[in-house]
């Protein structure tokens, strides 16, 4: 199995590829002052409803000490791991977000999966976001605030890994085919006592 270095990115290097093959995977970090970060951080927790992730693996359902909240157009209802989830309206501090990762991406989104993790003991396993509602052409734009933690790419077929710490105020803009070809992870650690809040800008497909 291969693995790459972690790479240490700063703003001047956010055109590079993070990915070196069947993907495009591009980081911006601080995009936000610190100072608007943890603003931000506080009125998220506070304007929407947070609840734990119900997901169902091998016939049973598992709830999460990670809680989520999904957020979107009124249409955009959203299904993964079993759950079907009708989404919370934007708020502004949210639309403020979207608007500056559409101009980063030049892409639109219309809804948004936010996921609190609590400290390292909160992670995410091996998965891709290639859920049947989402537009496969469309980038998901993942979007950091909180503690510093190692997100993993491992290629689908060959293994292939990479790594990179996505910061406070950073977001990492995963273009397709990306979700075809690589499963991603945020893995959980000890050694981060913090707590992080993402949010992952999306396109729903209506129907």
């Amino acid at each position: 199995m291969m693995q790459s270095s972690l790479f240490e990115t700063n703003p001047a290097d956010c055109t590079r590829n993070l990915l070196p093959k069947d993907g495009c995977a591009h980081y911006y970090s601080g995009i936000f002052s610190e100072q608007k970060t943890t603003q931000l951080m506080n009125q998220l927790k506070e304007s929407l409803v947070w609840e734990s992730d119900r997901l169902v693996m091998f016939g049973k359902t598992i709830t999460t000490r990670r809680q989520v909240a999904w957020v979107g157009e009124p249409s955009c209802s959203y299904t993964y791991s079993g759950i079907t989830k009708s989404p919370q309206g934007w708020t502004p501090e949210l639309l403020m977000i979207k608007a500056r990762l559409e101009e980063i991406s030049q892409s639109e989104f219309n809804s948004c999966l936010l996921n609190f993790y609590h400290d390292g003991d909160d992670g995410m396993g091996w998965h891709s976001d290639d859920e049947k509602e989402l537009d496969a052409s469309s980038p998901i734009a993942s979007f950091s605030l909180g503690a510093k933690r190692k997100f993993a790419f491992k290629h689908k077929q060959d293994k292939t890994t990479v790594s990179i710490f996505l910061e406070n105020g950073s977001v990492l803009i995963m273009h397709a085919p990306t979700q075809e070809f690589w499963h991603h992870a945020l893995l959980k650690t000890k050694t981060i006592a913090g707590s992080r809040i993402n949010l992952t800008f999306r396109k729903i497909i209506n129907t």
